[in-house]
């Protein structure tokens, strides 16, 4: 099917300000980035805080007034880990947390290419344990963790989920991948040629983002850069792996639920269709948008109840 006329007519109405994204340096897609955020919904609760030992701030939305601790959801946001923050993903947080009734801790990790690869990975699974040992100061039942992250975001997700796992720590008991980025290379899957100019996210802006963060191919079978090049995939947590129709990541994203299941992991998968790389951040401005992430958010409710 044609890309949604939801999303069509909100492309149209949306100037496209990057052009050759190899050409624009990072600070001004990161400002750029900030500009479009959008406000979210209220909350119960919104606290900043800085994980002092790794230097790492963190956002933690509380959805409700509890005396019960509870579920939480650790949540790594996209933009090819050069751009991307707290703010850029302050609504989608919101909505998360007042959707799934689950604490919400969002990791502003450090970006490349100031800091490059494997520093992201190794932030936010620095703060994930962080956020388990402090679990009860949070009001968080570490029995009911959960990793999640959109893009670059669900590549940091998958990679924290498989660290955890060969650490035996902390304990997660599920991931919820929204079109994320699982491989480095881009000639392996049918949808980089097929939308290769696709709205938001294209091939060439995939090659700047894997530029900056891991220099060029030399980390294409590393499986904290490129999960699904993992040897072993089995014992891992419960996953649900969201990808887009018109996006270049989803083939990879498909791929590894399969490669996943395979292994013995539970698995659900699902491919919107109609709609690109990126529809989680247009929930609040595009109906099914929202509908599609309220979907996505409703399992990750339902598998930390």
């Amino acid at each position: 099917m044609p890309i949604h006329p939801e999303i069509e007519e909100h492309l149209q109405s949306t100037p496209q300000v990057f052009g050759d994204p190899t050409e624009i340096p990072p600070e001004i897609m990161r400002q750029f980035y900030e500009a479009i955020a959008r406000p979210g919904p209220e909350v119960f609760s919104v606290k900043n805080h800085v994980i002092e030992e790794h230097d790492i701030p963190i956002r933690i939305y509380y959805p409700t007034k509890s005396v019960a601790p509870l579920p939480a959801i650790v949540y790594f946001h996209g933009g090819g880990w050069v751009i991307g923050s707290l703010e850029t993903h302050d609504e989608q947080c919101r909505s998360m947390a007042k959707t799934t009734e689950a604490i919400v801790i969002s990791v502003d990790y450090r970006l490349a290419p100031e800091h490059p690869f494997p520093a992201a990975p190794n932030d936010c699974y620095a703060a994930t344990c962080w956020i388990a040992d402090n679990a009860e100061e949070i009001g968080i039942d570490a029995s009911r963790l959960a990793v999640a992250g959109d893009s670059a975001g669900g590549n940091l997700a998958a990679v924290v989920s498989q660290i955890a796992r060969d650490e035996k720590k902390p304990e997660i008991i599920f991931q919820s991948l929204i079109y994320p980025a699982v491989d480095i290379d881009l000639n392996r899957w049918p949808s980089y040629k097929e939308n290769a100019n696709a709205p938001i996210l294209t091939k060439a802006l995939m090659e700047w983002f894997f530029q900056h963060y891991v220099g060029g191919i030399s980390f294409t079978h590393n499986p904290l850069a490129a999960p699904i090049r993992a040897e072993d995939l089995s014992n891992l947590p419960p996953c649900y792996i969201a990808t887009a129709e018109f996006d270049p990541l989803r083939d990879e994203g498909m791929a590894y639920a399969d490669s996943l299941r395979e292994a013995g992991v539970q698995v659900e998968a699902k491919c919107f269709e109609g709609l690109i790389h990126g529809f989680s951040g247009l929930g609040a401005e595009i109906d099914v948008a929202r509908k599609a992430r309220d979907e996505i958010f409703q399992v990750l409710k339902k598998a930390l109840s």
